[in-house]
C-alpha cells in the first residue's frame, strides 16, 4: 500500500467527517509501515510500531474509520471486540485467537492476490477440460487427415466455449467426493489445532473419490474453476507469504477497550477483565502465536484500540497496557454542523442510500436543504436530552420520518416526493419536546 499520509486522509475524508487528529495519526502510522519495509532487515527489526489510541464517545466514527482502511488497504486487517475475550482458564474465546484469526485473514488476502495472477491459466485450464469432454481426444494411430480435421474441431469448439455460444449444453463433469470437512477454531489450543489439522488432511485424503454430475457448460467453468484454482496454487509458499504478510503488515483494530478496564472505584467489575489485559500485554508487546500457516511473531503488527470511556477511563487499563498505546488520540462530539455535512458530503451518505432503496419503488424522493437542517437539529437535541450515540442518532430520526413513506410506496410509482422541514416537524417535533417520550422513540 504505496499511499502518502495526505491521500489516506483525502481517502477517509470521503466517508467521514472531521475528526482531523485521529485521520492524522492513522495516516502516519500506516505510511510508517510502508516506510520501515523499504529499510534493511536490520533496521527494520528495530523499528516497533507506534500503537494507538482512540478515545471518544459512540457514534462519532472511531468504527467507521476501522471499516474504510479495512477497504482502502491492501493488508491484513481484522477489526475484533475485546470484551469477547476472556482470560485462559475462562469459559469463552482467548486472547491469542485474535491472531490466528489475522493470520486467516492473510492467507485469504495472498490467496486472492497468486488467483488474479494466474487468472488466465486458470481459465485456460478449465477450457481445456471442457472441451476435452466434448471432443475427446484421438488415439496415437490417427491418420493425418482425421488429425487435421481434429485440430479443426478442437479450435471451433474452444473458440464456441470461450465465448458463451454453448453455455446452455449440459455435459458430464467429474467431481471430487465432498467428504473435506476443514475444522477451522481460532480458539483451539495448540494440541487440539493439531489435531484437527491431521484430521483435515485425513478428511482431504479420502476426498480423493470422484462423482459425476450433469451440468450446464456455464455451471461447469464455475465447478471446474475452483478445482484448477487448487491444482495451479502451490500451498506452502501462500502460507509461507501469509505469515510473512501477516507479521509486517498486519493491523488489528480492537475495539471496546474501554470494557475490559477496571478501575479502583468498579467494585463489582469482572474479575477476568483484569486477566484479559494481562493476557493481551505479551500479544501486544510482542511474542509468537502457533496457527494453522505456521508460528506468526506479533512483535511488528499494528494494534489501534479504541473506547468511549464513559465509565471507565483510559487511566484504569493496566500500566504495562497504557504503555504499550504510546498515540492517544481524541475523536471529537459530532455537533449540528457535522451532522448535516455527514448526509450532505459523504460518499453513499443516508440520504443517497433511502433514494436509491425508494427508486426500486419507482419513488423520486428529495429532500429540502431546511428538512436536512432539521434532521441535525433534532438529532442534536435527542442526543442531548437521551444518550449521546452520535451519528447513528440520524439513523433513527430518518427512518421515523420515511417510515409511512417507504410503507406506501408501491402506490407511489412513477411520482416524486419531496421531504420538506413541515413533514419533519410533524413527525418528530412534538416527540423530540417531550423528553421522556424521546428516550424511548427517538
Amino acid at each position: 500500500m504505496n499511499m502518502t499520509p495526505k491521500e489516506i486522509v483525502s481517502y477517509l475524508d470521503d466517508y467521514i467527517i472531521g475528526q482531523k487528529d485521529a485521520k492524522k495519526t492513522i495516516a502516519i502510522a500506516l505510511r510508517n509501515r510502508y516506510r520501515r519495509m523499504q529499510l534493511d532487515s536490520e533496521l527494520q527489526d528495530e523499528i516497533m510500531p507506534k500503537n494507538i489510541l482512540m478515545i471518544g464517545s459512540t457514534g462519532v466514527g472511531k468504527t467507521e474509520i476501522a471499516r474504510r482502511m479495512a477497504k482502502m488497504m491492501n493488508l491484513p486487517f481484522i477489526k475484533v471486540e475485546a470484551s469477547k475475550y476472556t482470560e485462559v482458564g475462562y469459559v469463552g474465546r482467548e486472547v491469542e485467537s485474535m491472531i490466528k484469526d489475522l493470520a486467516h485473514e492473510s492467507y485469504n488476502l495472498v490467496t486472492k492476490e497468486y488467483e488474479e495472477q494466474i487468472q488466465g491459466s486458470i481459465d485456460d485450464e478449465v477450457i481445456k477440460q471442457i472441451i476435452e469432454i466434448l471432443v475427446p481426444p484421438l488415439p496415437e494411430s490417427a491418420s493425418e487427415n482425421t488429425k487435421e480435421s481434429f485440430i479443426k474441431t478442437y479450435n471451433l469448439m474452444e473458440s464456441k466455449v470461450k465465448n458463451g455460444d454453448m453455455d446452455d449444453k449440459k455435459i458430464i463433469i467429474e467431481l471430487p467426493k465432498t467428504t473435506h470437512v476443514e475444522i477451522v477454531d481460532s480458539n483451539m489450543p495448540m494440541d487440539m489445532s493439531a489435531i484437527s489439522e491431521s484430521i483435515n488432511s485425513m478428511m482431504g485424503k479420502m476426498g480423493k473419490e470422484k462423482i459425476t454430475k450433469e451440468v450446464t457448460i456455464k455451471e461447469a467453468k464455475k465447478l471446474l474453476r475452483g478445482i484448477a484454482s487448487d491444482n495451479l496454487l502451490d500451498k506452502e509458499s501462500l502460507k509461507t507469504e501469509a505469515v510473512n504478510r501477516c507479521e509486517n503488515g498486519g493491523i488489528i483494530f480492537l475495539d471496546e477497550i474501554d470494557k475490559i478496564a477496571t478501575g479502583s472505584n468498579n467494585k463489582n467489575q469482572d474479575p477476568s477483565k483484569e486477566g484479559v489485559q494481562r493476557d493481551l500485554l505479551p500479544i501486544v508487546e510482542g511474542s509468537s502465536v502457533h496457527t494453522k500457516y505456521g508460528q506468526v511473531k506479533t512483535d511488528h503488527i499494528l494494534f489501534i484500540a479504541a473506547g468511549a470511556f464513559h465509565v471507565s477511563k483510559p487511566s484504569d487499563l493496566l500500566p504495562e497496557l497504557q504503555g504499550r498505546f504510546p498515540l492517544r488520540v481524541e475523536l471529537n462530539p459530532l455537533d449540528e454542523s457535522d451532522l448535516y455535512q455527514i448526509l450532505t458530503n459523504t460518499k453513499n451518505s443516508l440520504l443517497r442510500q433511502y433514494k436509491a432503496l425508494l427508486d426500486v419503488e419507482g419513488v423520486n424522493l428529495e429532500f429540502d436543504d431546511s428538512a436536512i437542517h432539521a434532521f441535525s437539529r433534532l438529532s442534536v437535541s435527542a442526543n442531548e436530552k437521551a444518550e449521546d450515540i452520535g451519528a447513528r442518532r440520524l439513523h433513527t430520526v430518518i427512518e421515523k420520518v420515511l417510515e409511512d413513506i417507504s410503507f406506501d410506496a408501491d402506490e407511489h410509482s412513477g411520482e416524486t416526493i419531496t421531504v420538506s422541514e413541515d413533514l419533519v416537524k410533524e413527525k418528530l417535533e412534538e416527540i423530540a419536546q417531550n423528553e421522556d417520550t424521546a428516550r424511548y422513540i427517538l
